[in-house]
């Protein structure tokens, strides 16, 4: 059961009206309050001001160096992110932090009681148009993206330069996007929480363009290693889930126009703490926007597992998009599905399951398995790198992107 005391609420309210005082921008905190695992907090022995045992969630707040403390040790257990920064939720008093907990929790027993319930299997009856898209994926075009993002010397949402890449990538997917016959948007959107900005592409839908599908993978890369400088290569995190989802929207882009509107999001300042992601989704929940679904690629180039085999996360994502996920890998992926879980904030799909969208993460193995060279000068391409496995996550992407998006199909609950 959840706890909290009196004078923990009051200390959590002080901390974080001090850590609000005299500070001119929400980068420069010299500490910050975040979600994360339990398990890290306690492992860390970080103080944890309100915690929801149900779900293994702890809210805290941090220094720079207990921040750095958690993401080593996510780094350590395969984690990508690691927590989820709370800075946007400052206003946010008293017992307020518990209500952050309980809608969290209240998302987990609603994919519970769904897992319960005596619905039908999830199947998708095989569309050719679709099954000939999955035959476009190349992954010559995924090596190639790959090389290109991992080139820079990194592209961390702290360089000097935290927008050089995404202004790269925005002339690239102009340039390819020149070719598209649907009609679409792309832009860069900024924030409040970083420097570094978020690049999105908008496929409008035809018939319910107020529908949304989201694609979304982080950008950004992070060096963690003692002593190993600043150079931060992001092959596999996340190079590779950012290649898959150029490569599912040049091949989106020329098909029929989808009846929902399909969003890419590549992220920024996702190893900070989700920063792009939880901002963005914050405010699709404000302006009331219907997300029918949410998928986060990040890391799809390690197979740890095996080839073909997919780690599909259970917490904090959709348990109706994890049936979804099954019946598409059935009709057109022919991988291998296994459950697993990846902790609290352990990537952007997090932002938006807060929020009350569903969310999807599928990942590149079991997470005991995956790459322990991420977060280090050594996520490069390597012989172990393997293109014909990380096109199936591409495949996902496209599943999402020209099934669902064409249908009336939704969470039940």
């Amino acid at each position: 059961m959840k706890m909290m005391k009196t004078a923990t609420m009051a200390f959590v309210t002080l901390v974080a009206m001090t850590a609000t005082a005299h500070v001119p921008a929400l980068e420069s905190f010299e500490t910050k309050p975040i979600l994360a695992d339990l398990k890290d907090l306690r492992a860390l022995n970080i103080p944890v001001l309100a915690k929801d045992e149900r779900i293994e969630v702890g809210y805290a707040i941090v220094t720079p160096v207990m921040q750095q403390r958690i993401q080593e040790r996510a780094h350590q257990v395969g984690k990508c992110g690691g927590f989820e920064d709370l800075t946007l939720d400052m206003h946010i008093q008293g017992t307020g932090f518990n209500s952050i907990l309980d809608s969290l929790a209240a998302i987990q027993e609603k994919n519970a009681l769904y897992e319960r319930a005596p619905f039908a299997a999830l199947s998708l009856e095989k569309n050719g148009t679709i099954e000939a898209a999955m035959t476009e994926v190349s992954e010559d075009n995924l090596r190639s993206y790959v090389t290109w993002l991992s080139s820079f010397p990194s592209r961390s949402n702290r360089d000097a330069e935290p927008n050089r890449h995404v202004v790269e990538m925005k002339t690239r997917l102009e340039a390819m996007l020149a070719e598209a016959t649907i009609p679409y948007e792309i832009s860069e959107i900024n924030h409040t929480s970083t420097k570094q900005r978020t690049l999105k592409v908008r496929l409008v839908g035809s018939e319910r363009p107020n529908e949304i599908v989201v694609l979304g993978g982080h950008l950004d890369s992070i060096n963690q290693s003692w002593g190993g400088g600043k150079t931060a290569p992001g092959a596999d995190d996340n190079a590779s889930g950012s290649a898959n989802l150029i490569e599912a929207l040049r091949i989106m882009m020329t098909k029929a126009q989808p009846k929902r509107t399909v969003e890419f999001f590549w992220y920024a300042g996702e190893e900070s703490g989700l920063l792009g992601s939880a901002e963005i989704a914050k405010q699709y929940k404000a302006d009331k926007k219907d997300v029918v679904a949410v998928l986060q690629l990040d890391m799809t180039l390690f197979p740890g597992s095996g080839e073909l085999v997919i780690g599909s996360m259970t917490d904090f994502t959709s348990s109706w998009l994890r049936d979804y996920l099954k019946a598409a890998n059935e009709t057109y992926i022919h991988a291998r599905i296994v459950d697993d879980k990846c902790g609290y904030g352990c990537s952007d799909h997090a932002s938006w399951n807060r929020q009350g969208y569903p969310a999807l993460m599928p990942f590149e193995a079991t997470f005991s398995k995956s790459n322990k060279n991420i977060h280090t000068t050594r996520d490069v391409i390597s012989p172990e790198s393997n293109f014909k496995h990380s096109a199936a996550y591409t495949k996902i992407a496209l599943v999402m992107g020209m099934d669902l998006a064409n249908s009336t199909a939704r969470q039940p609950y």
